[in-house]
């Protein structure tokens, strides 16, 4: 059988359903799931910091009975010169998979052509697909059926919005992507997310206006405004997205029951209020605790005898 990747939310589009359900089945059995993937192990390269995804793979992997290889690519030959697809060809000797958190899709899609094992992006600067998963996790534990729900994100157009945008129209999840005009999401990711939500009886959007956006919205969604990378400054950020601050002005125009989630970390008074994060609605710690479970079912998925 070919070996399948998750570089994009698209590589496992027809499995994104069940990896949703196993999700919170392992959440459910945790503790009680024996060492499935027992003799495994995943190498997991850096290029940049990381607190939740490197910690979420690595208690992922060890709790199913596998292991996991820290590897920071600045101390790598690959950071010094070797090729990637030297690399890829290397690693495949050793590991039974790869995750790679890399600054630049291109890497990380050049990874996934030459490894003959799965690889699993941690994050690149087009998609997080691995966020996306425990966000439609999470989504689905708060409202159960998630068919028709509204998930408005405000603010930086980034890997994150991109991965979500898949993410929902898979589900069938309306989202509205609220974004300045100049920081919109990737427009080939707006476009093919739309045509899979037309398939799937929802609505991809954008929207410039808050307020507007936020109307009967069950879902409110924000991420940093500076990514790791990002040359735009502190204070010409705010200017860029002051009004796309998720506050009890927003909020008090979403629908009562209304949660809201950000993928962390968070610059609390930009992007979020204080009193937003640490209110009734916000579901952020229960989302981050789901990375650890969306792991698990992407581990168990691809690499799994």
């Amino acid at each position: 059988m070919a070996k399948k990747d998750l570089i994009s939310v698209v590589d496992m589009k027809d499995e994104w359903p069940a990896l949703v359900d196993l999700a919170i089945k392992l959440k459910a059995e945790r503790g009680h799931h024996g060492d499935p993937l027992k003799g495994k192990t995943l190498a997991m390269m850096f290029e940049k910091p990381s607190t939740r995804t490197r910690t979420s793979f690595d208690i992922a992997i060890t709790e199913l009975g596998g292991h996991a290889l820290y590897l920071d690519v600045t101390k790598m030959q690959m950071g010094h010169g070797e090729t990637v697809e030297d690399t890829a060809r290397v690693l495949c000797r050793f590991a039974h998979g790869i995750m790679y958190r890399a600054f630049d899709y291109k890497m990380m899609d050049k990874l996934g052509e030459w490894a003959t094992i799965p690889v699993i992006s941690g994050l690149d600067n087009l998609e997080h697909p691995c966020q996306a998963l425990a966000d439609i996790v999470t989504i689905k534990e708060k409202f159960g059926d998630v068919k028709g729900k509204k998930v408005v994100y405000l603010g930086d157009g980034n890997n994150v919005c991109n991965s979500l945008l898949y993410a929902c129209a898979i589900m069938g999840i309306n989202m509205v992507a609220c974004c300045p005009a100049p920081r919109m999401p990737n427009a080939e990711i707006m476009l093919n997310a739309a045509n899979i939500a037309r398939e799937n009886g929802c609505e991809i959007t954008a929207s410039h206006e808050p307020v507007e956006a936020c109307k009967g919205a069950d879902v409110l969604y924000t991420d940093t405004w500076i990514s790791m990378g990002d040359t735009t400054s502190e204070a010409d950020a705010i200017k860029l997205f002051q009004k796309y601050q998720v506050n009890d002005d927003l909020l008090s125009i979403a629908n009562p029951d209304c949660i809201v989630m950000h993928c962390l970390p968070a610059h609390r008074g930009q992007e979020i209020t204080n009193s937003v994060i640490e209110g009734k609605h916000s579901v952020v710690f229960d989302q981050a605790e789901n990375r650890l479970h969306a792991q698990k079912a992407v581990l168990y998925t691809l690499l799994k005898d």
